[in-house]
């Protein structure tokens, strides 16, 4: 084995834990995986100057990542949902689009699992769209931060390394991050989050009443205090009772007869809806769902080419609601 196809396998394994930790900091899969390959060419270009005495492999390619994200996001806003910019709307007022372009997007979890495909590498918790949503609150350091010592488990000194800075530094950032992410995380405290096999069958049922157009149904699965919200439109709303009333008026305008195709976003799992259109199907929406003990909380849906596009989802389906008709 030569040198360079030694480097090559010796900084490949990190790949999967780099591009989550890029989407955590950048809320874009996109960007994340751009953010990673310029980690990788960083990395390469400079693999002659890497001292093993100095510091881990793997904290070395986190200092890169980290350098590439702020530096990506100079000059960037952040990547927000609705239910964190505006407040609560009425389940049937107009549709206001967002003047921002730049919404949190989902991460696929097929993105991850050809590195990672136990999970073992990976904490999925830490993924989630709520915790992704809040990370966007705060700055570029202050993320990184708390990534690293809360979610990723570096030590101050490994962070302070990473992040080019000093342990007093990185403490007091962590110290601030925490608690403003605690103030605008939007899950409550003290529910036990069910284990993958329970939010699926959760989501199991909500698809069922879905695809019966069962809006009593649906609204028997979810918390009180339910969240829905739709980038790239600003609308949002909260309750049982707003939730049934939106869905009353999708069916009443995209029809009853749906195929959906289960899918899994932020280690949550989803689905995406095809509508009936003449003799086909075609892609309406991507929904992530947040799953507690109590039932479902959130449902994030998408209806963004670019996110169906990173799911590797066909534009539409055949009558028999398979292949693709695109």
């Amino acid at each position: 084995m030569t040198r360079v196809e030694g480097f090559d396998r010796s900084v490949e394994p990190f790949r999967p834990e780099l591009l989550a930790y890029c989407y955590r900091m950048l809320g874009s899969p996109q960007d994340a995986e751009d953010l990673v390959q310029e980690t990788y060419l960083r990395a390469w270009r400079a693999r002659e100057r890497y001292d093993e005495t100095r510091s881990s492999l793997r904290t070395w390619l986190y200092r890169i990542a980290t350098n590439a994200c702020l530096t990506a996001l100079e000059g960037r806003g952040r990547r927000p949902l609705p239910s964190g910019l505006v407040t609560a709307s009425e389940p049937l007022a107009p549709f206001r689009p967002g003047e921002s372009a730049s919404w949190l997007q989902p991460l696929p979890d097929s993105s991850l699992a050809a590195g990672d495909p136990l999970g073992s590498v990976i904490d999925r918790s830490s993924l989630r769209l709520a915790f992704a949503a809040a990370l966007q609150h705060l700055s570029a350091r202050q993320r990184g931060a708390l990534i690293l010592r809360d979610v990723l488990g570096f030590t101050a000194a490994e962070a302070a390394d990473v992040l080019g800075t000093t342990v007093v530094s990185v403490n007091s950032s962590l110290q601030r991050a925490r608690a403003r992410v605690k103030e605008v995380e939007a899950e409550p405290d003290g529910l036990r989050e069910p284990s993958a096999a329970e939010q699926r069958a959760w989501v199991e049922r909500y698809m069922q009443a879905f695809a019966n157009a069962d809006v009593d149904g649906l609204k028997q699965l979810l918390t009180e205090d339910v969240v829905m919200e739709m980038p790239p439109m600003l609308n949002w709303f909260a309750g049982p009772d707003n939730y049934g009333v939106f869905m009353e008026w999708v069916f009443e305008q995209a029809g009853r007869d749906w195929v959906l195709r289960a899918v899994a976003a932020n280690g949550q799992s989803g689905f995406a809806a095809y509508r009936r259109v003449g003799d086909a199907y075609e892609l309406h929406t991507l929904q992530v769902f947040t799953v507690t003990d109590r039932g479902i909380s959130r449902n994030s849906v998408f209806q963004d080419p670019e996110i169906f596009a990173a799911f590797g989802l066909p534009a539409g389906l055949d009558a028999h609601g398979a292949g693709d008709t695109a």
